[in-house]
């Protein structure tokens, strides 16, 4: 318990530590550009600190739970030898953990209530769910027959860009962003700790070359039918339909008011629960009736789970009483100012301030450095992730402000991103693809996808389904391109001091 009090008290201090850069940006652009201090400053306040409390709930419970879990789940299923099993629990892991993921959730039903009813929310997430799903299992298969990841990363990226070609304008941005929001916070410390698992078991593979790439192929393949469904099920007309703006429900959203007595707080609690109990559900299943052993350091995973659902449900308060009304009035400054400048400023500084406190992000750099043999750079990773969203999030701004064409865009930047994983190190290409799908997670989401919306709706010109969607897709390339791109660099100047 001593140990426990004083790993609790470590990752508080580290968790208030990476939260230092969005409140240094939101103070700054309240006090410094718009001179103003928000009326419910005292409500923003404690969501602040109940984010910061989620955190560090959060990253407990992936330390103590999850990673081990997942490890320890890998080794059972590789001494049963058992590819059809293995295959089919990831099939089982990632439908249930993307069915009820609440950022998939947000995002089909926001693109709901802006297409009134013709994008049905329903059948997006089983869409992405069964995409999560299928993809997971491939990548479980891929990793123990030693498949290399990179070229059928590159190989999903080149399909992705051509399908783009054909599929309605209306529906891209939701179809990039679909494939962002899919690598969820539940769902990707458990997949990335069992490539790890299985990488670590085997002899001669790299943990960083073979055990990563499932976030990476989680991304693609949600891409990929939510275009196909556009392209089959909607038609070349869709978007021509008349659209709701978006302002009442993220409206409805920012406002959220917590119930804060104690039956309240507790079924909140449940409602979060819930949306982890299709990953219990799924473990439990195959870990008793499938693998008929009894769960390994049961009661570590018993706390991981308790401290994981603590540390998510005080996320969404904490983000809905504090990060979403800042997030709201700041966009409304910026758009009421009329100086694009600042909006570009914004996007670049909350994308990468929300980077820095991502938890999901520095669980997986963390859980990399600690099992592979090859030392990671900690800070520098985070850095050059962070500066990657930024700098994504810029651009989508500046795409919606000035309306330019999606497709043409994203097609430029994975040609970038392909042709930098033929010539970075190898070692380095999965992880990096997996980094850019790690940076869209609790904080993040939530956050940009608001900003984009509101802008598009704010923007005269704009359309709110086709330029508003989107920013996720910037978000989750760029940190891939910084990554790789540094790496890259890295090695040309070893090679020359070498020579």
């Amino acid at each position: 318990m001593k140990e426990l009090l004083k790993q609790f008290k470590n990752t508080l201090l580290e968790s208030t530590t990476n939260l230092i850069p969005i409140l240094v940006i939101i103070a700054g652009f309240q006090l410094l550009v718009f001179q103003t201090i928000p009326e419910n400053i005292l409500s923003i306040s404690i969501g602040f600190l109940i984010v910061i409390l989620g955190v560090t709930f959060f990253l407990m419970g992936l330390e103590i739970g999850i990673f081990p879990l997942g490890n320890n789940l890998s080794s059972e299923f590789l001494e049963r030898n058992s590819l059809f099993w293995f295959s089919l629990f990831g099939f089982a892991l990632g439908f249930g953990a993307s069915i009820a993921e609440p950022a998939i959730i947000a995002v089909a039903s926001q693109a709901g209530s802006i297409t009134q009813g013709s994008l049905d929310p329903l059948t997006l997430r089983l869409i992405i769910a069964t995409s999560v799903g299928a993809i997971t299992a491939f990548g479980i298969i891929r990793t123990l027959l030693g498949w290399p990841i990179a070229k059928i990363i590159i190989l999903g990226y080149a399909i992705v860009l051509m399908i783009t070609y054909f599929t309605p304008p209306a529906i891209i941005g939701l179809a990039y962003d679909s494939g962002g929001v899919a690598t969820n916070v539940a769902t990707v410390p458990l997949i990335v700790a069992l490539g790890i698992g299985i990488t670590s078991a085997l002899q001669g593979r790299s943990v960083l070359k073979d055990g990563f790439g499932f976030v990476a192929l989680a991304a693609i393949t949600p891409m990929i039918s939510i275009q196909l469904y556009g392209i089959f099920a909607l038609g070349d007309d869709f978007g021509s339909l008349p659209l709701e703006p978006l302002g009442e429900t993220l409206e409805d959203e920012a406002h959220y008011d917590p119930n804060f007595t104690l039956f309240g707080i507790f079924i909140d609690i449940f409602k979060t629960f819930f949306n982890l109990l299709p990953i219990i559900a799924t473990i439990l299943f195959f870990q008793y009736l499938i693998i008929k052993k009894p769960l390994a350091n049961l009661a570590g995973v018993v706390f991981g789970f308790i401290f994981l659902v603590i540390g998510l449900y005080a996320f969404i308060v904490g983000i809905k009483l504090g990060l979403f009304p800042i997030g709201e009035s700041i966009a409304s400054h910026l758009v009421q100012m009329d100086n694009v400048f600042f909006i570009y400023l914004f996007a670049f500084l909350i994308g990468f301030g929300t980077t820095m406190a991502e938890p999901a992000l520095i669980a997986i750099i963390k859980q990399a450095d600690k099992m592979s043999s090859t030392r990671l750079n900690i800070m520098m990773i985070r850095l050059l992730v962070a500066l990657g969203v930024g700098i994504g999030i810029l651009i989508g701004a500046y795409k919606i402000v000035h309306g330019y064409n999606i497709w043409l865009l994203l097609t430029l930047f994975y040609s970038l991103v392909i042709l930098l994983a033929l010539f970075a190190p190898q070692e380095i290409v999965a992880f990096a693809f997996d980094l850019g799908g790690v940076t869209t997670s609790e904080i993040t989401v939530p956050i940009v996808t608001a900003f984009g919306i509101f802008l598009a709706t704010h923007i005269e010109g704009r359309d709110t389904l086709m330029d508003g969607f989107g920013l996720i897709a910037f978000a989750s390339i760029f940190p891939m391109i910084t990554v790789m791109g540094y790496s890259l660099l890295a090695l040309k100047i070893k090679k020359s001091k070498g020579s």
